[in-house]
């Protein structure tokens, strides 16, 4: 049955509440989905939060009692509670109908498979949850294999994130390594690493792209290391017509991805 809660000083309101907090989300391994639409993109990738939050006004809608029947029959919990405490728990002055309380869920680089899918998204030292998010939001698109994070990204299980992948985080395979584990992990198989980069002359149209294709975007403000751009199959660049001099990442990945896609679809 589900429980109600009432007071913003329940010791469960502030838990959930510190999950907006990195350490705090590195410390429990959980972390927070919001909205009706993610969470059921979670449900529909056979992902179900442990907890989960919702309004007395939310509870009879069919996607609300589906999701709440499965996490109480799979051993979860489930809250009711006011908008004023689910806004709290969010950040967000209008909060989704619906949170979850999901348990992070990183895989090991060296469990990939990488034959899997014809596209893998690589992100070096990515600061912006935003631009993490979205790029999730792409490979689910392009029918990627996942996303490999490398060195000091930013957390893709921020909320911020988690809002900008609209779901994805559910769909795509996370993993993170640093530079000197991935590129080993990289070589003992399979798969051309193409970076994107200014100090290239070749258009991004020009290769024959082999799957399986890793594309790699560096630091949105930095770009990537001379190191790692030397380590790249191919350098890419995309034609810039007017005095903006690069792409957004996120923009960059999405872009190198469909062409990638139009060739094997071609």
């Amino acid at each position: 049955m589900p429980r109600e809660i009432t007071g913003f000083s329940n010791p469960l309101v502030k838990q959930v509440r510190g999950l907006r907090d990195k350490k705090h989300r590195r410390l429990t391994g959980l972390f927070l989905a919001e909205g009706l639409r993610i969470l059921t993109e979670a449900f529909e990738s056979r992902i179900l939060p442990e907890m989960i939050w919702h309004a007395p006004d939310s509870a009879a809608h069919p996607l609300v009692i589906q999701l709440t029947e499965a996490v109480e029959a799979a051993g979860g919990e489930v809250f009711v509670t006011s908008t004023d405490i689910l806004s709290k728990l969010s950040g967000k002055d209008n909060p989704g109908a619906v949170i979850g309380v999901f348990r992070e869920r990183l895989t090991p680089l060296a469990t990939l498979d990488r034959t899997s899918a014809p596209i893998w998204l690589v992100a070096e030292r990515l600061r912006d949850p935003g631009n993490l998010g979205t790029i999730l939001r792409t490979g689910d698109a392009v029918g990627a294999g996942g996303l490999i994070l490398i060195d000091d990204c930013t957390d893709p299980f921020s909320v911020e994130a988690i809002r900008a992948s609209m779901g994805a985080i559910f769909t795509q395979v996370v993993a993170a390594a640093r530079w000197d584990e991935f590129l080993p992990w990289l070589r003992s198989g399979p798969g051309q690493l193409v970076g994107t980069s200014l100090n290239t002359d070749t258009d991004y149209q020009t290769p024959r792209y082999a799957a399986p294709t890793f594309l790699l975007v560096g630091n949105e403000a930095q770009g990537l290391p001379p190191e790692y751009e030397a380590a790249c199959n191919l350098l890419v660049k995309m034609p810039m017509r007017g005095k903006a001099d690069s792409l957004n990442a996120a923009v960059a990945t999405a872009v190198m991805a469909y062409e990638v896609l139009n060739q094997a679809r071609r």
